[in-house]
């Protein structure tokens, strides 16, 4: 799972370099959410990368009855990643992000309830990890990583250091 954080790690070092621009304009989350992105196709070869995916395969992403996270996308607020890397046609699902800027100050709770849904092993079309980012003009705020439907705290440990080490964080 290291080797494909370091790839994230990588897209984050080039986003910042080369999307300014937006960031001082304090552009939308999707406009953002879009730009990283491009930037993640150059690090992961041979998986497609999508923002706002809805599909699993031929079927549309929804998850079990019950969830607090809705299939309906009205409040943005649905169940549909920011950004996935995927193998759309398998599927295979590698990694979900959820992408927030700094200036939200919506709850936590809900990207954090929806990638642990996304992650959860019990689930056929689970991601291996999640992400969770929290962005500003100049650096990563916070992160947290998802594994096996929990949150991980070894690598968010580990991931977080990275990005200080990259001069991504203060951390």
């Amino acid at each position: 799972m290291q080797t494909e954080l370091n790839k994230v790690i990588n897209a984050l070092h080039e986003f910042y370099a080369r999307e300014a621009f937006l960031l001082e304009k304090d552009v939308g989350e999707r406009a953002l959410t879009h730009r990283l992105a491009v930037h993640f196709e150059a690090q992961f070869s041979g998986w497609e990368i999508d923002c706002e995916y809805d599909r699993l395969g031929d079927r549309t992403l929804r998850l079990p009855h019950g969830s607090i996270v809705s299939s309906d996308d009205h409040l943005a607020k649905s169940i549909y990643p920011d950004i996935v890397v995927h193998q759309r046609a398998i599927p295979n699902n590698l990694l979900a992000v959820e992408v927030r800027k700094s200036a939200n100050h919506q709850p936590l709770e809900h990207d954090q309830h929806k990638l642990r849904a996304l992650t959860d092993p019990h689930l056929w079309f689970a991601y291996w990890i999640g992400l969770l980012l929290t962005l500003d003009k100049k650096q990563v705020t916070m992160s947290e990583v998802y594994t096996s439907g929990a949150l991980d705290q070894t690598l968010s440990i580990w991931f977080a250091g990275r990005l200080k080490d990259a001069g991504l964080s203060a951390g």
